[in-house]
């Protein structure tokens, strides 16, 4: 497979992201995923800005290729983080939120990739007509926060709508799914759960196992975490909060929150703007608004301490049909050939 839009942009060898999942996409999944010829992007949101400089290092020191960064646009201190991409030379700047338009303009300024992840037509359009240089549209397919709308009807929705690289993400695991991806007019495909899902992951064992007995059914969509859409594995804790009346839920909420803070170290006057955030425009309890500022903790639960029946396990619809875990370098090889042969049966149909 020649180059793409997104492969000229970014400097890969290979139309494939890797996205920033918190507690997840380290420095070293990153830089494996950057070895392999595919964009990797270190997951930021749950670091300090010494612990921020000091991973792109360490994923600077394990690769020389581009690799990206993943930032909270609403964040008090994205100003200093944009300053430490763009003195470390970071690649490429994510955003799971739309970053504002003077945010665009001081990363581009610098020579910074602005790539922020979307799950609407208009917020495309809106992130285009500000700057941004691609975007990765997420269907409701996808992990944690998902849209509403299918990759299937999403996608072409967004390539007619915008002239800048359009990466598909919500529902790829294999190289079919990257020829499809393809037709529909993207510049390249990003997966989560699929990366996650590698021996390079540093997810525990047990909840990579967890993942790979899941079926397609047990991938749910809850609000029940934090008021908002969110794709995750069926777990004892998400029945436990989708049964809590509020008293419990919020009695819950502060024990998560407490923990969170003593491990990222914000008080809770900026934990409590970072929830607050979310709230605006929704209906939300404050039980929710806790939650949502520390669904880190939650996730932290789960992916670094192993605790399947505490914490949340963010998942794409994806995982009901991955069964194996190979290194970064496998999975990407794998799909570039699956997606080269997919390609050659369809020239032979002609």
């Amino acid at each position: 497979m020649k180059e793409t839009p997104l492969t000229r942009l970014v400097g890969v060898r290979h139309p494939i992201v890797q996205t920033g999942m918190g507690w997840v996409a380290g420095p070293r999944l990153v830089s494996a995923t950057a070895n392999a010829g595919a964009l990797g992007i270190l997951a930021s949101a749950t670091m300090t800005l010494d612990q921020l400089r000091a991973a792109v290092r360490e994923v600077r020191a394990r690769t020389d290729a581009p690799f990206g960064v993943n930032l909270r646009a609403d964040a008090a201190d994205a100003g200093e983080r944009v300053r430490i991409l763009v003195e470390e030379g970071v690649r490429v700047a994510s955003f799971a939120l739309a970053p504002s338009r003077e945010l665009i303009a001081e990363l581009k300024e610098a020579g910074v990739v602005v790539m922020p992840t979307v799950g609407a037509r208009r917020h495309a359009e809106k992130v285009a007509a500000w700057g941004a240089d691609a975007v990765v549209v997420q269907g409701a397919e996808g992990g944690g926060h998902t849209a509403e709308v299918a990759t299937t009807v999403l996608l072409p929705q967004v390539v007619d709508a915008v002239r800048i690289p359009v990466v598909a993400a919500g529902g790829f695991f294999d190289g079919r799914g990257l020829v499809a991806a393809l037709a529909y007019g993207a510049a390249g495909v990003a997966m989560g759960t699929r990366f996650l899902l590698t021996s390079d992951s540093t997810v525990p064992d047990a909840v990579k196992a967890r993942y790979l007995a899941a079926t397609v059914r047990e991938v749910t969509v809850t609000r029940a975490v934090d008021g908002l859409p969110h794709r995750m594995l069926r777990t004892e804790l998400v029945d436990a909060l989708e049964r809590s009346g509020r008293g419990r839920a919020l009695v819950r909420a502060v024990r998560h929150a407490s923990g969170f803070r003593g491990l990222s170290g914000l008080t809770w006057r900026r934990m409590i703007r970072d929830g607050l955030a979310l709230k605006h425009g929704k209906d939300l309890s404050w039980s929710q608004v806790l939650l949502a500022a520390n669904t880190p903790m939650l996730l932290r639960a789960a992916m670094v301490d192993g605790r399947t029946d505490l914490g949340v396990m963010a998942s794409g619809q994806v995982a009901g049909v991955i069964d194996d875990l190979p290194s970064c370098a496998e999975l990407v090889e794998r799909i570039m050939a699956e997606a080269d042969g997919t390609l050659a049966r369809l020239r032979a149909v002609r």
